[in-house]
Formats: C-alpha cells, sequence, structure tokens
C-alpha cells in the first residue's frame, strides 16, 4: 500500500449578479465566482490536491481554461474526472480537509449541504471531507470582497 499527500489552491475573483457555485452548490448571494468553468473554488482546490497527490500535474493541464469543452461546465463534472484520473492508477480517497477564506456570506450553513453534494461525486462517506471556513478579518481581496481562496489536503492510498 503506498499513502499519498496532495496540496491545492484556487482563487476567484467575486462579480456582483453572477452565480456563486462553491462545493458543488449554488449559493444565494449578490456576488459569485468568476471564472471559466462554473468559478468553484474550493471543486478545483480539491481537484488540484488530487492531481498533485497522484502526480499528475495540476488541474489547467486536464482542463485547461482555453478549451470551449470546459466553458461553463459544472466543476461537479471536472471532480468526477478527476477522480477517474487518480482512480485509473490505482488511488483511492482516505480524506479532505478544506478551508475557504471568504468574507460574505458566512459559509457555516452551506457547509453540510457542500460535504453531501462532494461526497456523492467523489464515492465517499462524508465523514470523508472536511470544510472549513474564516474570514481573513477584512484584509485583502479576500477581506475587501473582490475574492475568494480555497485551499485543500488530501490523502490518497494506492492498494
Amino acid at each position: 500500500m503506498s499513502i499519498r499527500i496532495g496540496f491545492g489552491y484556487d482563487v476567484h475573483q467575486l462579480r456582483l449578479d453572477h452565480p456563486f457555485w462553491l462545493g458543488g452548490i449554488q449559493i444565494a448571494h449578490s456576488k459569485g465566482s468568476l471564472g471559466h468553468s462554473d468559478g468553484d473554488a474550493l471543486i478545483h482546490a480539491i481537484c488540484d490536491a488530487l492531481l498533485g497527490a497522484a502526480n499528475m500535474r495540476d488541474i489547467g493541464n486536464h482542463f485547461p481554461d482555453t478549451s470551449q469543452e470546459y466553458r461553463g461546465i459544472d466543476s461537479k463534472v471536472i471532480l468526477k474526472k478527476t477522480l477517474e484520473l487518480i482512480q485509473d492508477k490505482g488511488y483511492s480517497i482516505i480524506n479532505i480537509d478544506s478551508t475557504i477564506c471568504l468574507q460574505k456570506p458566512k459559509l457555516k450553513e452551506y457547509i453540510p449541504d457542500m460535504q453531501k453534494a462532494l461526497s456523492k461525486v467523489l464515492l465517499t462517506d462524508i465523514d470523508n471531507i472536511s470544510i472549513k471556513a474564516t474570514t481573513t478579518e477584512s484584509l485583502g481581496f479576500v477581506g475587501k470582497e473582490k475574492g475568494i481562496a480555497a485551499y485543500a489536503v488530501v490523502l490518497i492510498e494506492k492498494k
């Protein structure tokens, strides 16, 4: 058995009157993430962590933002394809730990739904997916509500 760890990070600008997708769910808010896909920063960070752990480069290598195929795509589709890529190399997920940095809205009430959505796509128990949220105390682009950042660490194993 081989155990590997991966780290992922993603940021997106926030724009007024734009859909806000995060952790595989849509959140009602005045601003949303701008991106080539649906802009789901959490899923993108998780994908990068999974790909990195399996030594498969990054999300942009597999799902380039220059491709029309991925324009506006639901990031859950990208996450599912990422899971298939690591499974093809013989890996499975042990756990995911993530942190979302966002000034507003508060995410506490949305986290259980995000965990459910992600566990369904990743075919893993909800207890294997940790999602935390924090503000940046009004500092930087996150604190000024200009963007969102997400971090993820994953542990995978090869049997």
